[in-house]
């Protein structure tokens, strides 16, 4: 998680200092050279969020799926502890 948001972070000071490289061109290919790169880092940092975001879904996804499959296993566990203690007093 911290690398992610420092690459989110090293990404979007790129874009700024494009973006501020830009605004200072005093040629219009340089300018235009400029803008590309900002645009290429905004979506790289996008990316990168979007990355983050998903693979935090996902972690919460699998954590809720391990916490519903312990407490069934705890209920199955249940159940049979009862069906013994049926069978031991049926017997009796």
């Amino acid at each position: 998680e911290h690398g992610m948001s420092q690459t989110y972070k090293f990404y979007t000071e790129r874009a700024d200092a494009a973006a501020a490289a830009a605004e200072a061109a005093t040629l219009d290919n340089v300018r235009e050279r400029e803008l590309r790169a900002e645009e290429t880092w905004r979506r790289l940092a996008e990316q990168t969020q979007r990355v983050a975001e998903d693979r935090a879904k996902a972690d919460a996804e699998r954590a809720e799926r391990r916490a519903a499959e312990a407490l069934a296993a705890e209920e199955r566990k249940a159940a049979q502890e009862a069906e013994a203690a049926d069978e031991s007093l049926q017997e009796a």
